[in-house]
């Protein structure tokens, strides 16, 4: 640019410069105005000055073009609709990735959603015992039901697992030592790792074994008088396979019994499978303890004999052990989520010996760590759903979608297909086979055979169709593979079609100025 240009330029930055209105009579004007009977006078005040500063910077940017009231009054609108809209909102999963954490890992049952508006719209007895109208303990609303669906003595609830996990070594065995397999020093997302956890928590810890093989000698020549605890760490977010070994935990609390009471130990599950389920429908042997065995049709749970074959398109079996399991093994304490495999809220939950929860219970952190009404409401409704093993896994929604048959699913990514056809003629529109995953640190060796929607635009790129998607009101988030955009139906409800076909068709629209 040469300097006749650039003076000329500036010049006709600062003439529109000073075309730009005032706050006031922008304010004033008639497309303007009648905005407040809509919204109230400091967000549209806001409104205007973001209005105004975004032209501002655009002339500055070489963009000297005349202001025109109605582009900013436009401008003003949408800044307005940006405004009012809540960051924390609602999207369509069309991930596949079942317990998703960026999108909020376990989607409600109805019965939890129902507690919550009770509980929220006005006071409830979270610390008041209604029988002597005294101050009561809000753990009392869910440990009767973890108790009764365990088989647990004691319950205690904290706000997530880390916490749990946190909780119990810092009240159990600060300025001690505490005993894990090397194969079992986990690291989960956000930088959450084990030794940290440990070091945080006052704890010495003593890595035993190897990352592959650690025995039980392993643990016994590590004892010392300083042993508070020994600790199994469930590897919920990986597997390692092939040549491995680990004692059982029954194992270990005979080792830590033979100790004379000095040494207890936690069980780490994490993820939070409450009982052992059976997908396939497949009845276990007669001599084995109850199992929920889940129709793979989505309907009620039938007994079934033992040894009958599981259906063809049957869910995979899951390598995951249960709460129940763990307290049935004895470990002193049992720690899980409340969002991931039990499908509720966010939350720890910590069950076992009524000696070891009382310590907890007491200790200075407790308070920190406790959960709200909320909470407590939604996971009391989920807990109740498993009083009902014959049904719980076609109303919990994480339980439902993990054990829909690919069957089922193809017949809905077949319905999804043919309503993006009918609103984008255009595009190479295709169902086939996938996977789907559990996610959220959960089942990491499980594949979920899936149907999915692929979708190719001959004028826009997939990752364009995906961001705009995310950018609806109503955000749709899908994958992104081989040049298509992926639906995965996993994770979409028939609800869903509907307004994932018109999200489309609006993306489409808008992104061609059609």
């Amino acid at each position: 640019m040469t300097p006749h240009e650039s003076t000329i330029r500036s010049e006709g930055a600062a003439t529109a410069l000073r075309g730009l209105p005032s706050v006031d009579s922008l304010l004033q004007h008639a497309s303007i105005s009648p905005l407040l009977d809509e919204f109230p006078r400091p967000e549209l005040l806001a409104a205007v000055r973001d209005a105004l500063d975004r032209q501002r910077q655009r002339i500055l940017a070489g963009h000297a073009d005349p202001p025109d009231i109605r582009d900013l009054a436009m401008n003003v609108r949408e800044s307005l609709h940006r405004r009012a809209q809540p960051r924390l909102r609602r999207v369509i999963n069309a991930t596949g990735v079942v317990l998703h954490t960026g999108l909020g890992r376990a989607p409600l049952p109805a019965e939890a959603l129902e507690a919550l508006t009770d509980v929220a719209a006005g006071y409830c007895n979270l610390e008041l015992d209604l029988e002597t109208g005294q101050r009561g303990d809000r753990h009392e609303h869910v440990r009767g039901l973890l108790c009764e669906l365990t088989g647990a003595p004691d319950a205690l609830v904290v706000n997530n697992n880390a916490a749990a996990t946190f909780l119990a070594l810092h009240a159990l065995a600060a300025g001690r030592e505490v005993i894990v397999s090397r194969g079992q020093l986990v690291e989960i997302g956000g930088s959450y790792r084990m030794p940290d956890v440990m070091a945080a928590a006052g704890c010495r810890m003593v890595e035993v074994g190897t990352t592959n093989r650690t025995r039980l000698d392993d643990y016994r020549a590590a004892l010392t008088p300083a042993t508070a605890l020994l600790v199994r760490v469930h590897t919920s977010n990986y597997r390692i396979v092939g040549f491995t070994e680990s004692p059982s935990l029954a194992e270990l609390v005979d080792l830590a019994q033979r100790q004379g009471g000095g040494v207890e130990v936690v069980d780490d599950l994490g993820s939070g499978l409450l009982t052992a389920l059976d997908p396939g429908g497949v009845a276990a042997a007669s001599d084995a303890p109850p199992r929920f065995r889940v129709a793979c049709d989505g309907s009620d749970a039938a007994e079934l004999p033992a040894g009958t074959a599981p259906p063809p398109d049957a869910p995979p079996a899951w390598d995951e052990p249960s709460v129940a399991d763990s307290v049935a093994a004895g470990a002193g304490l049992s720690l899980f989520s409340g969002d991931k495999l039990l499908g509720g809220p966010q939350a720890g939950i910590i069950v076992g010996r009524p000696d070891l929860i009382a310590r907890l219970r007491t200790a200075p952190m407790m308070r920190a760590l406790r959960p709200d009404k909320l909470t407590l409401a939604a996971l009391e409704a989920t807990l109740r759903l498993y009083r009902d093993p014959a049904s719980v896994c076609r109303r919990v929604p994480v339980l439902r979608m993990l054990m829909e048959p690919a069957s089922a699913i193809r017949a809905r990514a077949e319905r999804l297909a043919g309503e993006l056809k009918a609103v984008v003629a255009d595009a190479n529109i295709d169902v086939h086979r996938d996977v789907s995953l559990a996610g959220g640190g959960s089942l990491p060796a499980v594949r979920f055979d899936t149907c999915v929607v692929s979708l190719r635009h001959p004028s826009l790129p997939c990752d364009e169709i995906a961001a705009a998607l995310r950018r609806l009101d109503t955000p749709v988030i899908v994958r992104v593979h081989d040049g298509a955009v992926i639906f995965d139906c996993r994770t979409l409800s028939p609800d869903d079609d509907a307004p994932v076909a018109s999200a489309v068709a609006d993306v489409v629209r808008d992104t061609l100025g059609t």
